[in-house]
């Protein structure tokens, strides 16, 4: 084998090493989304950080994971100052410099969210014509047609708090959010009386862990989505969704 060819082969070979035996921390970033992932009185909390951390538990790997705006998340991975983000969607073009865990953290389902005492019943893009959509910036929505739309006007916020708070003050007449965020956060504002949403979605699609594209992690990868698949199949996974699904159980 040519020398180079040998050389190739011992990266791979120290790159597959499991990330456990090199005594490492895995150092992982997020920006607050609750109820997947948030902090409560100084420390991390939410249904994808317990599930990452009994994955990585079970791998023994310690962590650390570090709270960011979402664009500097990005820059942490794409500098190594971070080797993986939790709580991304796998975007193609976000392949070139991302390895993503094939296995999801969580499925994501975009409703609208109205006020109760002003509901927008929602079937078809049609039925938001003229309306206007309270949203959120640099939130990736799934469906290209509503995404595209020209029906209906969309107005920004600068928090996901806001945006409910223009809902119930009539500012807008719809807002959409993850179904489990917006009840989550109405939950915690106190407005779950106030706000309900159409049970059609306009959009679903998945959260990962996405790790630095590197041969030392092509591993972890493996192994995570294995442990995570087989830890979905036991009792404690289901009785942490039933947990997170009632917002009214997570009040502080």
């Amino acid at each position: 084998m040519p020398s180079i060819q040998r050389q190739l082969v011992a990266i791979l070979l120290l790159g597959s090493i499991a990330f456990s035996a090199r005594g490492e921390t895995l150092r992982l970033v997020t920006e607050a989304w609750a109820p997947y992932v948030y902090e409560e009185n100084g420390q991390a909390a939410g249904l994808d950080y317990e599930i990452t951390r009994e994955v990585l538990r079970r791998l023994g790997i310690e962590f650390d994971l570090q709270f960011l705006p979402w664009k500097r998340c990005l820059l942490a991975l794409e500098q190594g100052l971070a080797d993986g983000i939790l709580d991304i969607f796998h975007l193609p073009e976000r392949e070139a410099s991302m390895r993503f865990v094939e296995e999801p953290l969580s499925d994501v389902e975009f409703v609208l969210f109205h006020a109760r005492n002003r509901p927008y019943p929602y079937e078809h893009l049609e039925d938001l014509r003229d309306l206007v959509v309270g949203i959120s910036p640099g939130y990736w929505y799934a469906n290209e047609s509503f995404r595209t739309s020209t029906l209906f006007s969309r107005e920004e916020a600068p928090t996901h708090e806001a945006n409910l708070g223009k809902l119930i003050r009539h500012r807008v007449d719809l807002v959409v959010s993850d179904r489990r965020a917006g009840l989550y956060l109405a939950a915690q504002l106190g407005l779950l009386e106030q706000i309900d949403y159409n049970r059609k979605a306009v959009g679903r699609d998945r959260l990962y862990l996405a790790l630095r594209k590197d041969p030392a992690f092509e591993r972890l990868a493996s192994d995570f989505a294995r442990e995570l698949r087989r830890f979905k199949r036991e009792p404690a996974y289901a009785e942490l969704q039933r947990r997170y699904a009632k917002p009214e159980n997570l009040r502080p």
